[in-house]
């Protein structure tokens, strides 16, 4: 008597979703393990199946018909004497794998990753989303490691076995892109191809382990939340260099105009001085407003007034001088009043913000205290 004539994957079942299923005889499900010789064994195209008995991997069945016998299943015939005849039944389990190519598995970042950004060294929350796709290339081992006491192996249990290592690699990739390669947030989506090339093969060597070959890996976005505050300042910083760049100067310049606007304000400060910085921003607040307000700073004094100098036959006339030592700006060769620590004319730090000692044009380092700049 033939306790199981055909076992073969069930239509009721989700071949998308499941990527490995254990035989049940819907019918009588307690009865699905005991195996008949001569049992008829179908395995679909894109299937294999796995005969198990007493928790081990038997033999390996590729797609098509195949007939439950000593003479087909050889490392069976190794544990069990199949009675003469072909009636009797063993104990056995089959397990169909999937071996479909599956594409569209979601991954992401469930909390964001704290990083630097390299160029403005202001301190973000990165997210990052894709998918990637796989397929079962090694049947035994895939079932062996990840089926344990369940019956059916899917694509939800794969997003949850491989949730920390896919997260853990994508993470010291991001980390690696934008921290060591010095590639800024706004700038991380033009290297999104190069990225998910380099991730699928991050990730091959781990997927193998459990007889998973992975066929591509995406990233879809990487991005900061706009609610952040670090990405409020660096998109107002940036906003704010852009502004600069339209109008035609730089940081420097304009905090310049600033301290010059500020000295034309004070109590102390002179009238011809404040009409300069008005002269100056109806010529464009350009190199000349900078000379001619540093020429005037230097020997206009309301309090004290020069007397007229006495005419030189040579030179009927010359040039005012300075009331104070003065030295030459570094950067623009213009004169500045000696212990300025700005040039009033190009904007040039003269001195390092920390120990005070002078700055050589283009250094990045105090070369006496060693102070960034």
């Amino acid at each position: 008597m033939a306790i199981v004539q055909v076992v073969q994957w069930d239509d009721s079942i989700n071949s998308n979703d499941v990527l490995a299923w254990r035989y049940v005889d819907r019918k009588n499900p307690a009865k699905s393990d005991e195996l008949g010789n001569w049992t008829q064994l179908i395995v679909r195209e894109a299937q294999e199946a796995i005969l198990f008995k007493d928790g081990q991997a038997l033999d390996l069945f590729a797609a098509g018909r195949h007939t439950l016998s000593t003479n087909n299943i050889p490392m069976l015939s190794r544990l069990i004497n199949l009675a003469t005849g072909g009636q009797s039944a063993f104990k056995a389990s089959v397990w169909f794998v999937n071996k479909v190519d599956v594409l569209d598995i979601k991954w992401g970042t469930q909390n964001p990753i704290l990083l630097r950004d390299p160029e403005y060294q202001i301190p973000i929350y990165v997210r990052a989303f894709g998918q990637f796709g796989l397929r079962v290339n090694e049947s035994r081992q895939f079932v062996l490691k990840l089926a344990g006491n369940k019956s059916s192996i899917t694509r939800s249990d794969i997003e949850t076995y491989f949730k920390g290592l896919i997260l853990s690699r994508m993470g010291d990739m991001i980390s690696t892109y934008i921290a060591h390669k010095k590639i800024n947030i706004f700038e991380i989506s033009a290297y999104l191809e190069d990225m998910s090339n380099e991730a699928v093969e991050k990730i091959r060597p781990e997927f193998a382990n459990y007889g998973i070959e992975p066929l591509n890996f995406y990233f879809g976005s990487v991005n900061i939340n706009d609610d952040d505050e670090g990405l409020k300042r660096l998109k107002q910083a940036l906003s704010e260099r852009a502004s600069m760049n339209v109008i035609g100067y730089n940081y420097q310049q304009q905090r310049s105009f600033d301290v010059m606007e500020a000295a034309a304000k004070n109590e102390g400060g002179s009238s011809l001085l404040g009409a300069g910085v008005g002269l100056g921003a109806g010529m464009g607040m350009g190199g000349t407003f900078g000379q001619m307000a540093s020429q005037m700073g230097q020997y206009i004094n309301p309090q004290n007034p020069p007397s007229n100098p006495p005419v030189n036959p040579v030179n009927p006339n010359p040039q005012p001088q300075a009331s104070g030592s003065t030295k030459i700006c570094p950067s623009c060769g213009q004169p500045v009043i000696d212990g300025a620590k700005f040039c009033m004319n190009c904007g040039a730090k003269l001195t390092c913000p920390k120990c005070g000692a002078a700055l050589i044009p283009g250094a990045k380092f105090c070369m006496n205290c060693g102070q960034q700049l």
